[in-house]
């Protein structure tokens, strides 16, 4: 029976499953025409809606943090090497590598913005998730992109400080390490500890609470943006910057998927792990990036541009690893 569904209801459906990118673009949009209501000291109070909504946002992955699933993916160890080394080395030398050749000739905050985006640890949700509709190991998965994710809150601000640093930049590094004690490792902490009395109710209103976490992630990008704004983001900079940041991010991701991909070949590992290998080692966390850089960057006039990279970065991930899933789950399929 054909679908007897119009072009226009098609549409409406399509627009309803990205909702999530259409708020990014609209919060960015509404930002820049009304910087003065999220802005540092603005309407809303930006600066209290970021430090509330990146507590929640690290509440609920405390909630979602699962400790047997992590025990049962500890196995294969090369995953695990090939994945935290990819995250936290070979994506910042990468970086490092470009920023010699390209560095001098772009704009600083965005060069910045990547330097950010190469220190950020993977992303949970859709390094799972992907593993899981590529037929790939899924405990694995899990276990790495935790890990990474824990990895994360230590070593992003060390390889930004770094990076920063050698450029002539200085982070304040107890400032950021209280901050990120107190808004991040506290909220996580406790979502961890009160996950045995709460982890019913959280899968029950699982749907509730992804939707909080995407809404929490959508006003710290729009404060961010009223910052950026505010301080001359699009008045002093023009069309190039976002096509700079979208043809940067996405040969970034080209070439670490190439990479991740011949590397767990070369080490002869069975196609499940190499799925979860490839999905866990070229993700970037949009969910904890956008927080962590609230925390790192304060209201600096500078975390507008910070944030183009790891923006573009997330929706291309999406779609390329999305197509590449389905590639490997078609070859899995034949070969059964």
């Amino acid at each position: 029976m054909e679908s007897t569904s119009s072009p226009l209801q098609r549409l409406c459906l399509r627009l309803k499953s990205e909702w999530f990118l259409l708020a990014l673009v609209g919060a960015v949009v509404v930002a820049s025409f009304f910087p003065g209501l999220g802005r540092t000291g603005g309407v809303l109070h930006g600066e209290v809606v970021a430090s509330v909504g990146i507590a929640i946002v690290f509440f609920l992955h405390g909630l979602g943090l699962s400790v047997a699933s992590l025990v049962q993916g500890m196995r294969g160890w090369k995953v695990h090497a090939v994945v935290q080394l990819t995250t936290f080395a070979i994506f910042p030398l990468i970086w490092w590598g470009v920023d010699a050749l390209a560095g001098p000739h772009l704009p600083r905050d965005l060069a910045l913005g990547f330097c950010y985006l190469c220190a950020l640890p993977s992303t949970i949700s859709s390094s799972v998730a992907l593993t899981g509709l590529a037929r790939g190991n899924v405990p694995v998965a899990i276990f790495n992109a935790t890990l990474s994710s824990l990895l994360g809150i230590v070593l992003t601000p060390l390889i930004v400080g770094f990076f920063a640093h050698a450029d002539g930049r200085g982070l304040p590094f107890m400032d950021t390490v209280l901050g990120i004690f107190r808004l991040l490792v506290l909220p996580l902490a406790a979502g961890m500890l009160l996950r045995p009395l709460l982890h019913a109710w959280h899968v029950r209103h699982r749907h509730m609470t992804h939707l909080l976490d995407r809404w929490v992630i959508v006003m710290l990008v729009f404060t961010a943006f009223c910052d950026g704004v505010a301080a001359g983001l699009w008045r002093d900079n023009g069309v190039d910057v976002l096509l700079i940041a979208a043809l940067g991010a996405a040969g970034l991701l080209v070439v670490v998927l190439a990479l991740t991909t011949w590397t767990a070949r070369r080490l002869g590992m069975a196609t499940a792990d190499e799925i979860a290998t490839v999905f866990c080692a070229s993700k970037k966390t949009l969910a904890s990036g956008v927080p962590m850089a609230k925390l790192l960057f304060g209201a600096s006039p500078s975390i507008g541009l910070v944030l183009l990279p790891i923006m573009f970065y997330h929706q291309i991930q999406l779609i390329i690893c999305s197509m590449l899933a389905n590639r490997y789950a078609k070859r899995l399929q034949t070969q059964a």
